[in-house]
């Protein structure tokens, strides 16, 4: 399976029925065609959308209907397109149930960062500390290795996104939940064993005992 599906998939379990949960651009909007319309849940975009669906197939894009980062999104039945102003206070009111964002970095802390990389031009922060303050619930989903580096690290190198800490790290390799104790290894990827995830992980982990495989649906 492709790691970015792998981890989407898994993220989807996540999710609970009826619940609005914002999804970050880039990984994070995969997670939606992941998810039975049977749910009843909404997805938010801050940049006005209500109600999210799946990618739509080459050929189909709206260039009207696009996520915060201008990718191509489908719309389902009872969405809405509601002004910046809302979206935000949607978000600082503390009305999102989740959000799920991607990540440069996790530390040991369970803190993010996730919005710049010093030398590089990026056009702002857009929603990500909004984000990681206001939602009730924060998973980040990200890659747990980029370029053979570790990002989970024992103290974010990067400028962080929130001191708040995150409520779970699902990577193609793991699921890691963050506690006042520090990451906890909850499950294990496929064929993925806990030595190959120790080798890949810079952070210290706790293992609670035998760390069960993803189930994935």
């Amino acid at each position: 399976m492709d790691a970015k599906d792998l981890i989407a998939r898994r993220v989807a379990q996540e999710i609970k029925p009826g619940m609005l949960v914002n999804l970050g651009i880039g990984l994070p909007s995969l997670v939606a065609g992941f998810v039975p319309a049977s749910l009843g849940v909404f997805f938010q975009a801050e940049n006005g959308v209500i109600g999210l669906g799946a990618r739509p197939t080459e050929g189909m894009e709206d260039p009207h209907l696009t996520d915060a980062g201008g990718g191509f999104v489908s719309a389902v039945p009872g969405a809405a397109s509601i002004d910046s102003a809302m979206s935000f206070g949607l978000i600082r009111g503390g009305h999102l149930d989740m959000t799920v964002l991607g990540g440069l970095q996790v530390d040991e802390a369970g803190h993010l960062a996730n919005w710049k990389v010093p030398g590089k031009m990026v056009p702002g922060m857009g929603g990500a500390m909004d984000l990681v303050t206001g939602a009730a619930r924060v998973i980040v989903a990200m890659q747990h290795t980029a370029r053979g580096a570790s990002k989970i690290v024992p103290r974010c190198t990067l400028p962080l996104t929130a001191r708040r800490r995150v409520d779970l790290i699902v990577t193609d390799l793991a699921v890691i939940e963050p506690t006042e104790a520090g990451l906890v290894l909850r499950e294990r990827a496929p064929g993925v064993s806990v030595e190959a995830i120790l080798v890949a992980t810079e952070a210290n982990l706790i293992l609670p005992g035998d760390i069960p495989e993803m189930t994935l649906v």
